[in-house]
């Protein structure tokens, strides 16, 4: 039996920032930015607040916290493996770290020619 392969993963420093936020807020979530707002930039909010519904995808959990994207976005994503980072410096007035001159950034790497297969990715546009 093969591990599942996660789609989205989390740096230690960003699950540092995470639990931080989580202390001071409570349950957390994030939404991959689509382009408004910061760009495409990871959002965080407190659990709830922003409301997904059928045009976002669920990816998985970093640092115990969901992690959503839009649907159309993941198309264009699907092939890359999303990994949650955080750098100094102020993201977006929305996301929860912004006050404290952090913002969370995507990274990301490309799935091999063995995750795709897994994953059913296998013959998708690229």
């Amino acid at each position: 039996m093969s591990e599942e392969i996660p789609l989205v993963t989390v740096t230690a420093e960003a699950a540092t920032l995470i639990k931080d936020l989580q202390d001071a807020h409570g349950d957390l979530m994030f939404h991959q930015s689509g382009g408004c707002c910061d760009g495409s930039a990871p959002m965080c909010y407190v659990r709830g607040e922003f409301k997904t519904g059928s045009s976002d995808k669920y990816l998985g959990e970093i640092a115990g916290c969901p992690f959503y994207i839009g649907k159309e976005q993941y198309k264009a994503w699907a092939h890359t493996h999303l990994i949650i980072d955080v750098v100094e410096g102020r993201g977006s007035g929305f996301s929860l770290e912004a006050p404290r001159g952090m913002r969370f950034l995507t990274r990301s790497r490309m799935f091999t020619e063995d995750e795709k297969q897994q994953l059913g990715l296998k013959g998708q546009a690229e």
